[in-house]
């Protein structure tokens, strides 16, 4: 239910606070919690440094504290635009948690924050990133509306040309149109070839149904593999590209080269915790390399693990899989145990539990 969360959190471009933009942008939300730490020790009554705290927050999915610090910058600032992106934020990721009916109580009022921000701050482009994808994503009863999806990417556009394109492309994926997707895509890769936000959204859409309906299984997988290739070097320090790099080779049929791709990237990679993480699912995906997935998945675990759409329950379910296919079974049991912990309604982790005999 309401699948709109991580494209959202990898569309932020902006953040309360210039000295922290590039590390929002970036993905270095450890750093940012860090600072933002240190700011509201200095001063309690630092509405910014809340909102950014905040948004780091949902990033690492942390989503009832991303909540309360949003909040806070709204008592504080009640017309911050980036507090309400953060409530905003917050709210749908508790609502895709929650995966119930008082998901729609969340849902309304991330879509009435996104617009509240867009309002406060016309210039904000991760509200406009924020609002299209929510407009796009739920349903009608809820307020979804593509023709506004397409409007709020055409704002976006004259904020951020490359980000506006890839806001485009995301919408015409999700509405089946595939061709015209691709020459979004293609319009945001040209303005933007090294962006890894770009870069992994275009992978990742590379393997989506409305792609392999295109261009068929085959075809699709030719292009994953070719598209890889072409953009791995532009984006090789960058973990979150280099993961959605390794993806493809994973989904295209070539899962040693998906392994290798993270080996090589991870002594300068930005994040490599969400790199050990990749390698965690390539081993337990491709049934290789999985005495050292599990090395990479403990390390995981042990960490602070910098963002990812998996988090910890992912590591826990990906470390039960790679266990389970050793034969491991009651060491298996007690890792989805621990994921679901984390996520009571972890789908992985509850299949996972249903075939461990």
């Amino acid at each position: 239910m309401l699948p709109f969360l991580t494209p959202i959190l990898l569309l932020q471009t902006l953040a309360p606070d210039p000295a922290l933009r590039g590390d929002l942008d970036a993905g270095r939300y450890l750093k940012v919690l860090a600072a933002c730490d240190r700011r509201v020790a200095q001063d309690p009554r630092d509405a910014p440094a809340w909102a950014a705290r905040s948004q780091a927050l949902a990033s690492l999915q942390r989503f009832p504290e991303a909540l309360a610090d949003a909040q806070r910058a709204l008592d504080l600032q009640p017309r911050l635009a980036d507090a309400l992106l953060a409530r905003g934020l917050a709210r749908a990721g508790q609502a895709i948690r929650q995966r119930d009916l008082s998901a729609l109580r969340g849902a309304l009022g991330s879509l009435d924050d996104l617009r509240a921000a867009t309002e406060a701050d016309p210039t904000l482009a991760a509200a406009w990133a924020s609002l299209g994808l929510a407009y796009e994503l739920l349903p009608g009863v809820l307020g979804g509306s593509t023709r506004q999806a397409l409007q709020c990417a055409d704002r976006l556009g004259r904020l951020v040309p490359a980000r506006g394109a890839l806001l485009r492309a995301l919408i015409l994926v999700e509405e089946g149109r595939w061709r015209d997707a691709e020459a979004a895509f293609q319009r945001a890769l040209g303005l933007a070839p090294t962006d890894p936000e770009v870069v992994s959204q275009w992978l990742d859409a590379l393997d989506s149904r409305p792609a392999k309906k295109a261009l068929g299984e085959a075809g699709k997988n030719a292009r994953l593999l070719a598209e890889a290739t072409r953009l791995l070097p532009g984006v090789h320090t960058r973990a979150r590209a280099v993961a959605a790099v390794s993806d493809a080779y994973l989904h295209g049929g070539d899962p040693e080269r998906a392994w290798q791709v993270l080996q090589d990237a991870l002594p300068h990679a930005d994040a490599p915790s969400l790199l050990r993480l990749q390698l965690g699912k390539v081993a337990a995906v491709s049934g290789r390399h999985r005495t050292e997935g599990l090395a990479a998945l403990d390390q995981v675990l042990r960490e602070p693990l910098e963002g990812g759409s998996a988090g910890h329950p992912g590591a826990w379910w990906r470390k039960g899989q790679i266990l389970q296919a050793l034969g491991r079974n009651e060491e298996a049991r007690q890792a989805a145990q621990e994921a679901l912990k984390l996520d009571p309604k972890h789908r992985g982790a509850r299949a996972l539990m249903d075939t461990i005999r």
